[in-house]
């Protein structure tokens, strides 16, 4: 992945609400939400969910359909493995990526 896309992408993931529509979108999977079901379980103005829709669907973040007379967002899995894939590229220097424990400080260990 281009540089210029992930920072497309993380641009309109960088505001709340769009960032919450994404989100929602996402926990949908390949079902898919209509501007209807989103307004009703964020409550977000359909004017300003429209600017959102529009900024995610430029980042090809999500994706539409029309069926019938509705619309049905979803998310775009190819941009999001891409872009999850470019977040960890070279993640740990190559190495296996092991969590790391932190003990906290002030405390002696027996």
């Amino acid at each position: 992945m281009e540089n210029k896309i992930a920072v497309k992408a993380f641009l309109a993931l960088g505001q709340e609400s769009r960032l919450n529509v994404f989100r929602l979108i996402v926990q949908k999977g390949d079902i898919g939400l209509t501007p209807k079901d989103i307004v009703e379980v964020l409550g977000i103005p359909n004017a300003t969910l429209s600017f959102h829709l529009k900024e995610l669907l430029q980042a090809d973040l999500i994706v539409v359909e029309r069926v019938s007379r509705n619309l049905f967002y979803r998310p775009n899995p190819h941009i999001i493995n891409e872009l999850s894939a470019f977040l960890m590229d070279n993640c740990c220097g190559g190495k296996s990526c092991v969590p790391v424990v932190i003990k906290p400080l002030g405390k002696s260990n027996p």
